[in-house]
């Protein structure tokens, strides 16, 4: 990968950016997507935009978002321990024994989940994972007043596990749902800017808000900027670990090329020109069956306006909503690739619509 779009990931994926928090990732993103816009501009609730000759027809949008899963201080009791919700789809039994930092007012706090030793624990029985509600956070106070002077209720918190390449290929970090899909949208513009090729389009790169909650930011913004067409990434589950059922969730394999939906809410004459780009490419495609809800941005998308053209494509990951989410950077690199080439091959005016 380019060193300059590696260190862009890297910083994507290191600052903290929680569903309904996403300032500061947002300025990350702009900051280099504007190098290769015409335009960019933020909506009222910070869904971010880096525009390609955005008067040109048709419109398409590629679309990623920015937030990710993370906690929220619900409660301190008398003790001082910090008692939290959860911001998206938070699986409590990773929690235990995990770094942290609050994001307050004031500045950061660090703290950790804690997990009782194994010798203290009630061996009786089979353990079982503890719920939400059952875990807390240690900041050190020694006292409920003492921890509302450092922390307040509502404080976003997220894990602080970081970026790692492990042997030049997979990376390994926190966040890669769904930072890498903003980190597409940006680097689909760079590419398109780059090949000096002409462009009939307009091209709107999004880095979406609020998705783990709700697929809330690519609605808002589709709503706004009412694109012909919309390409959507999101992260999908690499299935070639151990335990996990073929029969039910089919195999995609890390490495082996993006994930293309087929399905729901992907038109069928989009993801056909998605193939076709691809082939031409050289860049490998797994398909996955989604005859329903894809639950990503492109359930918001395309049902917008009657209707926008939509297709997803996903980035193969292992230990999807953890803090050691896996891939191939060369995966990722191919769905930019992917949505550049597929930009630079539209005619003017070119609309996607079922055949019926």
């Amino acid at each position: 990968m380019r060193t300059q779009s590696l260190e862009f990931l890297q910083r994507l994926l290191t600052t903290p950016s929680p569903s309904g928090f996403e300032r500061a990732g947002q300025r990350v993103w702009l900051d280099y997507a504007k190098r290769w816009a015409d335009e960019t501009h933020t909506d009222t609730y910070g869904t971010a935009v880096a525009a390609i000759q955005p008067g040109a027809s048709p419109r398409v949008a590629i679309v990623g978002h920015a937030d990710e899963i993370g906690l929220m201080v619900r409660h301190v009791d008398k003790r001082g321990f910090l008692y939290v919700a959860p911001i998206g789809g938070v699986d409590p039994a990773v929690l235990p024994g995990k770094r942290l930092t609050i994001h307050t007012a004031r500045g950061p706090v660090r703290g950790v989940t804690g997990a009782t030793a194994i010798h203290l624990s009630d061996r009786d029985g089979d353990p079982k994972p503890r719920k939400l509600h059952e875990i807390f956070v240690d900041i050190g106070a020694d006292s409920e007043k003492a921890a509302l002077r450092r922390v307040q209720i509502g404080d976003p918190i997220t894990f602080v596990d970081d970026f790692e390449v492990l042997d030049g290929d997979t990376a390994v970090s926190r966040a890669l749902d769904n930072r890498i899909g903003t980190w597409v949208a940006a680097e689909t513009l760079r590419l398109i800017r780059e090949s000096k090729r002409r462009l009939r389009c307009a091209v709107f790169g999004v880095s979406a808000v609020q998705e783990e909650i709700g697929l809330r930011g690519s609605h808002m913004i589709t709503v706004t900027l009412r694109p012909d067409v919309a390409l959507v990434v999101d992260v999908g589950h690499a299935t070639d670990s151990p335990g996990i059922d073929h029969r039910r969730h089919g195999l995609t394999k890390l490495g082996r090329g993006p994930i293309l939906s087929i399905g729901g809410g992907a038109l069928p004459e989009v993801t056909a020109h998605l193939e076709k780009v691809a082939k031409a490419q050289r860049i490998p495609l797994q398909r996955r069956a989604t005859p329903g809800a894809s639950s990503t941005d492109m359930d918001s998308v395309f049902k917008v306006s009657g209707g926008v053209a939509s297709a997803l494509v996903s980035l193969p990951i292992r230990y999807m909503h953890t803090t050691v989410e896996m891939t191939s950077l060369r995966d990722l690199e191919r769905i930019a690739q992917l949505f550049a080439a597929f930009c630079l091959s539209l005619g003017a005016g070119q609309r996607f619509q079922a055949q019926v």
